[in-house]
């Protein structure tokens, strides 16, 4: 017997008819001989709807609120597929985050879990139940409702599965494994069948959607046993694990992009000792999260330097920066939307030389021109602008003989959390 947790998407449970599979899915994995939590999040479009809703009462919700309506979309699902569940002959029952022993920081929004303490799921496991539990939730100290964030939902089956001591989890999303880029993009990118907790959360911080950085840093720190299928089909996933079997002569594994990637740039500051520390710990503070950052040669006491923020942040970043203007002087403030970040990454790259270049070279091939650049020993990043985007992946996805003999099959849209 083993105990194994499940975790199903928004899109994977998003009609009446895929809740029927998805429950079918779990009774066949529990007639197995298997103890099963599953973590769902909200069903298809319910997220987005309550936000609509929401800016059309209050434009400016505060935070406390907006997490205590953004939970119910997942406790909807947790109670339709319960009784899906029961429906087809099956134990099942529902639990929210705080029920599931969540415990988080009292940040609203964005809060970190700080303890599981999972004594109601073993229970409802030892009487013959499946613990459906609802992903991206959780309950601060002080008993308020709170949210996890972007990728919630991976990160709630990945901590849970590490509480209870589960032997595999199971993150279920619209395609049957991790790729070397977005299937929606190449066709023909090709399924890894297992990557190493490194490699995936490279990928995942420069833009992967298939599985959330967090869930994955946590996967690697409680050693848990990952891997990522489709809902759609039975077909045999990626395992994500510590280490990964390397392919001869391939140094790079993946592709990975971000969209929405924003570049300011400071003009003839003061090269004196604290202006970097100043500029971005007024950013930390606000909130900004800092991504690549380049600074020129000094002339004449004065140096330019170069960041990237998300696009949507891009503002916000240049109204922090006008008001440091008195305690941090500079000439000018230059900003840039309409970017993206393309980025490589490979275990095998530190000792395969010409990586870097084959990839300058083959975005250079297409007339696009590289803005800004980011290295470190698994991963390249280039910054450029966003109307070749798709070309560009393409062609690096061929340069570096990752194409597949087949297509890829794409069960539904990408997964929210």
């Amino acid at each position: 017997m083993s105990l194994i947790v499940m975790k199903f998407g928004g899109s994977s449970v998003g009609t009446p008819e895929r809740m029927q599979r998805v429950a079918q899915r779990i009774i066949d994995r529990q007639q197995e001989g298997n103890k099963i939590v599953v973590v769902v999040s909200a069903m298809g479009d319910t997220t987005d709807d309550l936000i609509d809703q929401s800016k059309t009462l209050n434009p400016n919700p505060t935070a406390r609120e907006m997490d205590m309506l953004l939970t119910v979309g997942e406790q909807i699902s947790i109670a339709l597929l319960s009784m899906t569940i029961q429906a087809a002959g099956g134990k099942a029952m529902s639990f929210t985050g705080w029920q599931a022993g969540m415990k988080t920081d009292s940040v609203h929004g964005k809060a970190k879990i700080v303890d599981i303490q999972p004594d109601r799921l073993i229970s409802a496991l030892d009487s013959g139940h499946v613990a459906v539990v609802a992903g991206f939730q959780g309950a601060s100290e002080d008993g308020e409702i709170t949210t996890l964030g972007r990728g919630g939902s991976d990160t709630t089956a990945v901590a849970l599965a590490a509480a209870i001591g589960a032997d595999l989890c199971e993150i279920y999303t619209d395609v049957d494994g991790v790729y070397t880029t977005d299937p929606r993009v190449v066709k023909n990118a090709r399924k890894l069948n297992e990557i190493s907790y490194d490699e995936m959360l490279e990928l995942a911080h420069l833009g992967a959607a298939v599985l959330h950085p967090r869930a994955v840093e946590y996967a690697k720190h409680h050693n848990v046993q990952l891997v990522v299928r489709s809902s759609f089909t039975n077909n045999v996933g990626t395992s994500v694990k510590e280490e990964a079997v390397m392919e001869q002569g391939v140094a790079v594994r993946g592709i990975a992009f971000e969209k929405n990637v924003a570049r300011i740039t400071i003009i003839g500051v003061e090269d004196i000792p604290g202006v970097l520390a100043n500029v971005f710990g007024a950013l930390a503070d606000n909130g900004i999260d800092v991504d690549i950052i380049v600074q020129s040669g000094v002339q004449n006491g004065k140096a330019d330097f170069a960041f990237t923020v998300a696009g949507d942040v891009k503002e916000n970043a240049l109204t922090v920066i006008e008001g440091l203007k008195d305690k941090v002087p500079y000439q000018e403030v230059i900003s840039e939307g309409n970017l993206v970040k393309v980025s490589i990454v490979g275990a095998g790259m530190v000792s395969n030389p010409g990586v870097a270049a084959k990839m300058f070279s083959t975005i250079s091939s297409l007339g696009v021109s590289i803005n800004m650049v980011s290295t470190s020993e698994i991963k390249v990043s280039c910054v450029i602008a966003s109307d070749k985007l798709n070309e560009v992946v393409v062609a690096l996805h061929s340069a570096y003989g990752l194409d597949a003999n087949e297509q890829v099959f794409v069960g539904g849209p990408s997964e929210r959390r």
